[in-house]
C-alpha cells in the first residue's frame, strides 16, 4: 500500500510539473491541456484512493491492537477490582470496630461519672432553705 502510495505521488508530481510549463506557453493545443488536466485527474483520484485504502488499513490495524490490550489487560483490571473491593471491606471493618470501641468507652466514661445513689435524683435544682 505504501508503495502504491509512492507511486501516485510521484505520479501526481510528474503530471503537476508537465502541468506548469504547459499553462505558461498558451502557443499548444488545447488538445495537450485536455490531456494534462485528465492525467492530473486521474492522478488526484489515484492518491486519493490510495489514501483511503492506507487510512482503512490503519484503523483495521488500530482496532486489532485496541482489542488485543483490552484482552491482555482484562485480568489485571479484575485482580484491580478485587483488590479494591477487599480494602474497602477491611476499611469498612476497621472503622465499626474503632466506632464499636470509642462507643463502649463513652458508655464506661458515662457511667464513671453518674452517681450511683440508692435514691434518685431529681432533675429539678434543690429548694433554698429545704
Amino acid at each position: 500500500m505504501k508503495t502504491a502510495l509512492a507511486l501516485a505521488a510521484a505520479a501526481a508530481a510528474t503530471a503537476l510539473s508537465l502541468g506548469v510549463p504547459a499553462v505558461a506557453q498558451d502557443t499548444q493545443s488545447p488538445g495537450v491541456k485536455e490531456t494534462i488536466k485528465a492525467d492530473a485527474r486521474t492522478v488526484g483520484h489515484a492518491v486519493a484512493d490510495s489514501a483511503r485504502t492506507v487510512g482503512h488499513a490503519v484503523a483495521d490495524t488500530s482496532r486489532k491492537v485496541g482489542h488485543e490490550v483490552a484482552e491482555k489487560t482484562a485480568p489485571a483490571r479484575e485482580t484491580i477490582k478485587d483488590d479494591s473491593k477487599k480494602a474497602g471491606a477491611a476499611i469498612a471493618h476497621g472503622a465499626e470496630k474503632v466506632g464499636t470501641s470509642v462507643k463502649h468507652g463513652a458508655e464506661k466514661a458515662k457511667a464513671a461519672v453518674t452517681p450511683k445513689g440508692d435514691a434518685p435524683q431529681s432533675s429539678s435544682p434543690p429548694k433554698p432553705g429545704s
